[in-house]
């Protein structure tokens, strides 16, 4: 259960992170500027803390698990934004 959650909560903030990417606003010629530095920075290490608190518990497989979901999660995460701006440039 800890692993689901822990994978749930980093989930939210790659979304999050994805969402406000610079760079992906600019290619999708998205309004605003998109997030600072340091909010990129905040976000990637507040997705890095439920890994660690696995670690902290003495929970290795949630760790495990985490790690994998989260490698997962990340991929599907940038695919659903990849085909969101693809299905807005008609291509």
């Amino acid at each position: 259960m800890l692993a689901l959650v822990s994978i749930a909560v980093s989930t939210l903030l790659l979304i999050a992170l994805c969402a406000g990417d610079p760079k992906r606003r600019r290619a999708a010629r998205a309004g605003s500027e998109g997030q600072g530095t340091a909010t990129r920075r905040l976000l990637a290490a507040a997705a890095c803390l439920p890994g660690l608190l696995c670690v902290l518990l003495g929970d290795p497989a949630a760790f495990l698990i985490w790690l994998g979901g989260c490698g997962a999660a990340g991929w599907l995460v940038t695919l659903w934004f990849g085909q969101r701006h693809a299905g807005r440039s008609g291509g």
